[in-house]
C-alpha cells in the first residue's frame, strides 16, 4: 500500500470532507481517506496495482477541488 498526500485549492465548508471522504474511499483500490479540512490536504492510502495517485488526483480535481501538489 502506498500513501500519498494531496494539496488542494482551499476547502470551503465542513461537507466537502465528507463528500472527499465518501466518493474517493469507494474506488477500487483505495484503503484510506483523510480530509485535513484546517490544512487543505487529503491523505490517501492505495493500492497500486489497482489505482494510481494521477487518477485519485483527477477524481478530487472532478469533485471541484484542484489538486495543487501531491507527496
Amino acid at each position: 500500500m502506498r500513501t500519498v498526500k494531496f494539496q488542494t485549492e482551499p476547502f470551503t465548508c465542513p461537507s466537502c470532507v465528507k463528500k472527499i471522504e465518501s466518493v474517493i474511499g469507494k474506488k477500487d483500490g483505495v484503503d484510506l481517506t483523510q480530509v485535513m479540512f484546517n490544512s487543505n490536504k487529503v491523505k490517501v492510502g492505495f493500492d497500486e496495482s489497482r489505482i494510481t495517485a494521477e487518477e485519485i488526483a483527477t477524481a478530487i480535481t472532478d469533485l471541484g477541488y484542484p489538486v495543487l501538489s501531491q507527496k
